[in-house]
């Protein structure tokens, strides 16, 4: 390793719960773009080519240069909007907290 040598790693995640993890050694002076053509992800997983990509959970352009310990990332698209998930799952916790109709709070009657 040469002291201008970047350590970067390039994750993907194709699926919930699955994450391909590279660790690399760029040159000094390596971009986003290198990185991902380093890793052999985009050969192993088509479907991340033309994905957005992000530093860290920033989004960041292509021809951004790396900084040492960078983790590039391929961002697949959402399925559902975050909000409006959220909203479901309080709505459905509140539904089974909510007594059923018709029935006693004390079983005895």
């Amino acid at each position: 390793m040469n002291a201008d040598d970047l350590e970067v790693t390039v994750a993907f995640s194709p699926d919930a719960g699955q994450v391909d993890v590279v660790r690399l050694t760029l040159p000094g002076g390596s971009t986003v773009a290198d990185a991902l053509r380093a890793s052999g992800l985009l050969e192993r997983h088509p479907q991340a080519a033309g994905l957005a990509v992000g530093i860290w959970g920033r989004q960041a352009e292509p021809d951004t240069a790396l900084r040492m310990h960078d983790r590039v990332e391929i961002y697949r698209p959402l399925r559902c909007d975050p909000k409006e998930a959220r909203r479901l799952r309080y709505r459905q916790k509140a539904e089974r907290s909510r007594p059923l109709a018709g029935v006693s709070g004390n079983p005895r009657r």
